[in-house]
């Protein structure tokens, strides 16, 4: 019966329409798009636990270090196996996760909360997160940018279904929050194995050499091998390119996360009549431009290039922050508009960069080499937190309060967006002789005629 999984067998019947992929790929990236509502659950687990918050939010980045891991090694099996059969893997893992998780807060063991929704989780996570990306750019050559946003959108608005939801459970199934994490964690992970599967069992991959109809590829700016062939994942791993593309990619995402993940104590550091309440909007806010951003950003980067776009991500972002950190505590208006561009940047900086990657290295081998490149999401998940803590933790040794506990951060991160910038400067298509040396390479290791 799993034989239905296997790529032979989702390949599209003529007259299929591209237009059913987005929502197959939605039901993945919104299910694992929970991962950013987790901090609903911190309170409710600290005092399950008794433990301290630290020990909480261990969970969170050990899902998004596996995420990384999971993409880097597993991107190659997707691409080998196809979406179909990556989409119930992570469909599976994400549900489990939830299983487990369960399992280690009904009795009592935190080990087992790190095993299922950090660990087992996040290779759902990651698997999950790159198994629509290729399909959906070859479904869409004319315009992957748009159909990348689509997806990864969800990702980034994922959180904003889960956040409600999550908090609607806890209310709903005890009379505390800490008794409610079982049945949640529970009902969730039904709720998303279930879309995950649906979303499983609609995808499909084209037929080999279609095309969009009335449309034709443009030339490959360094000759036809780019747009026939592509480049191997082993062979791009090895670039300049490449390692440019990760420093650009973890500058982004450092710099997002410094904001994404102080938000609320941010906001209320910053201006001292932001409450709670307010504090909880402005993060809906913040997640709203998020998912926008991995969308609309996405799509005019078809028009606009990759690296043009790229250059507004990280030269613009560099002047907000820098305004922020001058006159940050000037206006709310004005410090939630500016830190809702720059995280709008960090949503478009994920979406963008599957077709800048297809830009450089062609789309066969595109969702390994995506996926290897989302280990700089995994180092920055860990750095961005860190340096803003680390620096927050000291200020207030030296007896210093509010907005002085972030300004030295929002200065370095402008230095963080600055390395990026002239790292995605740097950046050049791949040489003819790249390109024919890893084609033949590749012929001559499975027996065709070069």
């Amino acid at each position: 019966m799993l034989s239905f999984l296997d790529r032979e067998k989702s390949v599209a019947p003529p007259g299929y329409s591209r237009w059913f992929i987005p929502p197959a790929a939605l039901a993945v990236h919104l299910s694992i798009g929970q991962v950013y509502a987790f901090s609903v659950f911190k309170t409710p687990l600290v005092e399950r636990f008794d433990t301290s918050l630290t020990a909480i939010g261990v969970v969170f980045s050990i899902s998004i270090v596996m995420l990384g891991l999971s993409a880097a090694f597993g991107g190659k099996w997707v691409e080998r196996n196809g979406p179909r059969k990556a989409m119930f893997v992570s469909g599976v893992c994400w549900g489990v996760g939830f299983l487990v998780g369960a399992l280690g807060v009904a009795t009592g063991q935190l080990w087992l909360l790190y095993l299922g929704y950090g660990v087992i989780g996040g290779i759902g996570l990651g698997i999950g997160y790159i198994s629509p990306v290729s399909t959906l750019i070859k479904w869409f050559p004319d315009r992957p940018g748009m159909a990348t946003g689509m997806a990864i959108m969800g990702f980034g608005g994922g959180a904003l279904i889960a956040s409600p939801l999550s908090a609607a459970l806890l209310d709903r199934f005890a009379d505390t929050p800490a008794d409610a994490i079982v049945p949640a964690f529970l009902t969730l992970g039904a709720i998303y194995f279930v879309a995950m599967m649906l979303g499983a069992m609609t995808v499909k991959v084209p037929p080999t050499g279609w095309r969009p109809e009335g449309w034709e590829p443009p030339p490959a700016p360094i000759g036809s091998v780019l747009a026939t062939e592509g480049v191997s994942v082993e062979r791009a791993f090895r670039t300049r390119q490449f390692w440019l593309l990760w420093i650009v990619l973890f500058c982004n995402v450092t710099a997002g996360i410094a904001i994404l993940e102080q938000a609320a104590p941010m906001i209320q550091d910053f201006f001292a009549d932001v409450g709670p309440a307010e504090a909880a909007g402005y993060v809906g806010v913040l997640s709203l431009c998020n998912m926008l951003g991995r969308f609309v950003w996405s799509s005019t980067s078809d028009a606009l290039g990759r690296k043009r776009t790229y250059i507004g991500y990280l030269g613009i972002g560099c002047v907000l922050y820098l305004l922020i950190a001058v006159a940050g505590t000037g206006s709310v208006v004005l410090f939630v508009a500016v830190t809702g561009i720059i995280l709008s940047f960090y949503g478009g900086g994920f979406s963008t960069i599957p077709a800048y990657l297809k830009d450089l290295f062609g789309s066969f081998n595109v969702g390994a080499i995506h996926g290897r490149l989302l280990t700089a999401w995994s180092c920055a998940g860990i750095a961005g937190p860190l340096i803003v803590n680390v620096i927050a933790d000291h200020q207030l040794a030296a007896g210093r309060t509010g907005a002085d506990l972030y300004t030295l951060s929002l200065y370095l991160m402008v230095v963080v967006m600055a390395v990026g910038f002239a790292a995605n400067m740097l950046v050049r298509p791949l040489t003819e002789r790249q390109l024919e040396e890893d084609v033949s390479g590749r012929r001559a290791t499975s027996g065709q005629s070069a």
